[in-house]
């Protein structure tokens, strides 16, 4: 397995493994129609942000993706693993590249809206719950998550 920054032919794959793993936690089939648009990574959302994958003999079984919020703050915008990967570990070998990764610039914080089946995911890696958005299904909201970051050049 390895991670790599992912590349604009990647997109088709990376917008499948999406809707996958978006399906996987039993949304029907007309939420996931309804959620398409912001669940497909097209080219330019490839050339215009972070996406790295995670690849296996060469099929990608996960990937994240990240931007710039501010000075201090970087948003992690989609965190996805393969539906057959799920629970083998392979969400946190993304999370511990991207920790990783983040480490070595100066944002402060990190910050990502939440599948409501995720968050205990997010908060077992040390996130916490300061908000919550309205989402288009009733009565579902999305946990607003942060993670407060030293960078690891800051770190004695």
């Amino acid at each position: 397995m390895k991670i790599e920054k992912a590349i604009i032919k990647d997109a088709k794959d990376l917008t499948e493994l999406t809707i996958r793993s978006k399906s996987y936690w039993d949304y029907s089939a007309e939420q996931i129609e309804e959620w398409r648009k912001d669940l497909t990574i097209s080219e330019s959302y490839i050339l215009e942000n972070e996406v790295y994958k995670l690849t296996e003999d060469n099929n990608i079984i996960g990937y994240y993706s990240f931007f710039k919020s501010n000075d201090t703050d970087v948003k992690l915008e989609n965190l996805f693993v393969d539906p057959k990967f799920i629970g083998c570990g392979i969400g946190k070998t993304l999370m511990t590249d991207f920790l990783q990764r983040i480490r070595k610039t100066k944002f402060e914080r990190i910050i990502l809206d939440s599948d409501p089946n995720a968050e205990k995911f997010y908060e077992k890696i040390g996130f916490k719950i300061i908000g919550k958005l309205e989402t288009s299904i009733e009565n579902r909201f999305l946990p607003i998550m942060e993670m407060k970051i030293k960078p690891a050049h800051n770190i004695v």
